[in-house]
């Protein structure tokens, strides 16, 4: 699958802001696909941060196993998916333990270029993962009140249907136990049954 020429010079800028003087740069993002379905992730680990990817280590592998299980496995799914985050770079470690959260401002510097990729591919099945990345879309809510079902928003001023899922972190205990156990299963099906996550386990995606 070719690279789409304008999602491709959006990430080279991308790839060259500066704006957030508290984080590790440079940006991480996914492969320029033109495509139907956008994933919106929260913020890099330090992982990401180092190999550039998203989603690369313990928590990709338990998202792309999730993914798996509903017929896309983690390479279609990194060809055919347009990838994206709240925030693109590391924010750095939490004095406290883990890593820290990206402040109103980092993800308000971010979010000129979510705008963006909002209103060049016009999604039609958007996929928050994680409580940031749900509130930018959903607004604040409790996980139990917004996974496992679909909500239907405006997005760049285009129809969208929005599944969130839980962040899949190991440190989670919330998808190991009741209701998120059936909140997940329940977003699952609802991915799997979306003509366009059908679509995507084709060769249909312009690239």
């Amino acid at each position: 699958m070719r690279p789409d020429p304008e999602l491709r010079k959006h990430l080279q800028a991308l790839g060259h802001c500066r704006l957030c003087p508290d984080v590790v740069a440079p940006p991480v993002y996914g492969l320029p696909v033109r495509s139907p379905v956008m994933l919106i992730g929260q913020a890099p680990g330090i992982r990401e941060q180092q190999t550039l990817r998203p989603f690369a280590w313990t928590a990709g592998k338990r998202l792309f196993g999730w993914f798996e299980s509903i017929g896309l496995p983690e390479s279609a799914f990194r060809t055919r998916v347009y990838m994206t985050a709240v925030a693109r770079c590391f924010p750095g470690k939490n004095p406290r333990g883990g890593d820290r959260v990206p402040s109103r401002q980092e993800i308000a510097n971010c979010g000129t270029w979510l705008k963006t990729e909002f209103e060049l591919l016009r999604p039609r099945l958007v996929i928050p993962v994680g409580k940031l990345a749900i509130h930018a879309l959903l607004g604040p809510g409790r996980l139990d009140a917004t996974v496992g079902t679909l909500h239907r928003r405006q997005i760049a001023d285009a129809a969208a249907d929005v599944v969130p899922l839980p962040h899949p972190s190991g440190a989670s205990t919330w998808i190991h136990t009741e209701p998120g156990k059936t909140l997940l299963r329940r977003a699952l099906q609802l991915l799997a049954q979306h003509p366009d996550w059908r679509a995507m386990q084709g060769d249909r995606v312009q690239g």
